[in-house]
This record gives C-alpha cells, sequence and structure tokens, in this order.
C-alpha cells in the first residue's frame, strides 16, 4: 500500500503536467506569446505601443483581448488563435473547420470573435470606428486552405499587415492618452480577474446578465436609495467607483 502511494505521489504531478500542456488554455498562452514575440521584433515599440491580455467591461461582464497595438496609424485588436493542420474558413461563417491527421474539428470564427473586442475598446475610449483595426494571428503551425481576408494572418504577417495602415489619424498626445484610458479602464490582472471572466463567459452562454459589474470602468456595483430629486425613495444601481465613474441604472 505506501509502494502504491508512493507510486501516485510521483506520478500524479507528472501526469497533471502532461495534461496541462496539451490543454487549450496552455496552447492558447503558448500562441500569445510567440505573437507578442513577434511583435516585439516588427513593430517598434517607438511607434507601436503594445497592450497585451487584456480584460475590458462589457455590458454582459468582460471580454479579455490577447494584444492592443496603439500607434498614430490607429489601434490594432489582434486575436491570436495557435491551430495545427489545414484551416478552412470565410469572412461571414459562424464556424470555421480545422482538419488534422484526417480528422474535422469546429472552431468560432475568430473574426467573430474579435468583432466582440473591438467594440470593447471602441466602447472604453469612445472613439471612431475607423481607426480601430481587427486582426487575427494564427501562431501554429497551420495552412490556409481558403482564401482569406488580409487581416487573418499567419506567423509575423499580423505585423506587416499592421504596417500596411500608412495615414496618421492620432496625435502623439492622443496615443499617450488611449494606453492611459486603456489601463485604467481595464480589470487588474490576476487569477481573480481570470475567473471572474470565466464566469462571465458562462453566464453570457446560458443567457444571463451580470448586474453586478459596472459596464463603463469594470467596478462592482451597489443597490442605493435615491434621497433627492423626482425618484427620491426609489431603488438604482450606482457604481462603487462613484465619483470618479457615474454609471447608473434602474433596480
Amino acid at each position: 500500500m505506501e509502494l502504491l502511494i508512493i507510486i501516485l505521489l510521483f506520478f500524479l504531478p507528472f501526469v497533471l503536467l502532461v495534461s496541462y500542456l496539451r490543454s487549450a488554455s496552455f496552447k492558447g498562452k503558448v500562441g500569445e506569446s510567440k505573437v507578442k514575440f513577434s511583435g516585439g521584433l516588427w513593430l517598434s515599440s517607438a511607434t507601436y505601443h503594445g497592450i497585451h491580455d487584456l480584460t475590458l467591461p462589457t455590458p454582459r461582464g468582460s471580454t479579455q483581448i490577447d494584444h492592443v497595438y496603439v500607434s498614430k496609424f490607429g489601434i490594432f485588436v489582434v486575436e491570436t488563435k495557435n491551430y495545427q493542420g489545414w484551416i478552412f474558413g470565410s469572412e461571414n461563417q459562424k464556424q470555421w473547420t480545422q482538419v488534422i491527421y484526417g480528422d474535422k474539428f469546429k472552431l468560432p470564427n475568430p473574426l467573430r470573435q474579435n468583432y466582440g473586442h473591438v467594440r470593447a475598446v471602441q466602447a472604453v475610449l469612445d472613439v471612431a470606428p475607423e481607426i480601430v483595426h481587427s486582426v487575427v494571428a494564427f501562431a501554429g503551425d497551420s495552412k490556409f486552405k481558403t482564401p482569406m481576408p488580409p487581416n487573418v494572418t499567419k506567423g509575423q504577417k499580423f505585423a506587416k499587415y499592421i504596417k500596411t495602415f500608412k495615414k496618421v489619424v492620432l496625435s502623439d498626445q492622443e496615443v499617450q492618452a488611449i494606453l492611459q484610458q486603456l489601463q485604467s479602464g481595464s480589470f487588474k490582472k490576476g487569477r481573480k480577474t481570470n475567473h471572474q471572466h470565466i464566469n462571465n463567459v458562462k453566464a453570457s452562454k446560458s443567457g444571463k446578465m451580470i448586474t453586478d459589474v459596472c459596464p463603463r470602468c469594470g467596478s462592482k456595483l451597489t443597490l442605493r436609495t435615491a434621497k433627492k430629486g423626482p425618484n427620491a425613495g426609489s431603488k438604482f444601481w450606482g457604481c462603487t467607483n462613484f465619483p470618479r465613474c457615474r454609471f447608473t441604472k434602474d433596480a
């Protein structure tokens, strides 16, 4: 019995490690790291300012964005995918197809996924839609088997696509202000934020609304009672970040 316990204690961490290394979560992190590294190599930090692993508030809770590059040429929201095999898909399809070793797997259209991220960035910054651009970067050993839009890229080509934008649309002061807005308007990085985001995703898929998170700044909402005005005595939801954030909604 003692020998069996020793064997289990020895092999269990190994099994758990192997399981994690094969998980979609780990593969996603590897893909994000590849894109972040490529961005550092191919996009000058003096011109393109990268923010990575950004979680922003939305009306349904939160959305997690892999990379945002802010420059005088615009704001680029990058969705990373780390897949192998053949990739089939088009801009308007709800799902794309991955074929690997003869097996077929469905995956969400990353352009549709990134549309929500782009909208979240626009909402936080309150900027014109035409200066916020969606980019999808496939980081794995995959091959496109159908024609893809120019903003769906492989490897470091996402950086080349970003560099095709030559028109100056933001001043240096606006770039710095946008960077500050994104950082101050995002949730603090950490396990707590990741856990809350997962809960938000589950609630969103089940059709439930997240009612205790401010869609404007991401702080908690609290139930309050109006003390003045025509609505005195009525209940409403108010942001705990008041007076910096004055978001309210009816209870």
